[in-house]
């Protein structure tokens, strides 16, 4: 695709940004939930090389777990990263056992809450960052979820768990009580989700393909 093509599908008149080729990459060591790797990447507009440091993982769900009252199941635990407590909603890893994104976000409701779906509906995903992180966070809203069976956690896990209101959300919101970013993505497709708006497209491909580590 030439450069002019490139800027006027974007609709952008400034000279066109060119994706970087990737020259080499190494990893440098795996974690249990992180791959840290070096790409080694040339600048299309200078010709030099730069080291970028990226963080290969399989990608990440999250649930808006609402019961048949119109609630939603909240979770609140311990975060090593900032040392607080942080309310948020079910969520986590793909398991490479997952078929997909909706079997790891049923999957992971269950075990950190107890509650089980009647049904799950797709609401979107993003990136949660893409200067550093390979992966895709995809969020579910978790239909008529009911109590099916007590928490199953594991040693690192400690999950307290309530039900709230939407208003009652909204306002958690508004007082910075939920601030944890990929929650309020979250919540904002669920909102989408409530004026009857689409999710954005997304492909079969990336939905369905099984996370590997």
């Amino acid at each position: 695709m030439s450069d002019e093509h490139y800027a006027g599908k974007h609709g952008d008149t400034h000279p066109a940004i060119r994706p970087w080729p990737l020259l080499a990459s190494k990893v440098l060591h795996a974690f249990p939930i992180y791959t840290l790797r070096r790409d080694t990447r040339r600048s299309p507009r200078t010709g030099k090389q730069h080291d970028f440091l990226v963080l290969d993982s399989r990608d990440w769900i999250n649930v808006v777990p609402v019961t048949p009252a119109g609630n939603l199941v909240l979770i609140r635990q311990f975060r090593h990263g900032t040392a607080s407590m942080v309310w948020e909603i079910p969520g986590g890893m793909m398991d490479q056992e997952d078929e997909g994104p909706e079997q790891a976000a049923r999957r992971e409701l269950l075990e950190e809450t107890g509650y089980e779906a009647e049904r799950m509906t797709f609401l979107g995903a993003v990136h949660p960052n893409p200067a550093i992180q390979n992966n895709r966070c995809h969020t579910f809203l978790a239909h008529d979820v009911r109590p099916r069976q007590a928490q199953k956690l594991d040693g690192a896990e400690d999950i307290e768990v309530r039900e709230a209101s939407w208003a009652e959300v909204s306002r958690m919101v508004d007082g910075g009580e939920i601030s944890h970013s990929l929650v309020l993505t979250a919540l904002f497709w669920y909102e989408r989700h409530l004026a009857n708006l689409p999710p954005p497209p997304i492909t079969d491909a990336t939905m369905a393909r099984k996370q590997s580590s």
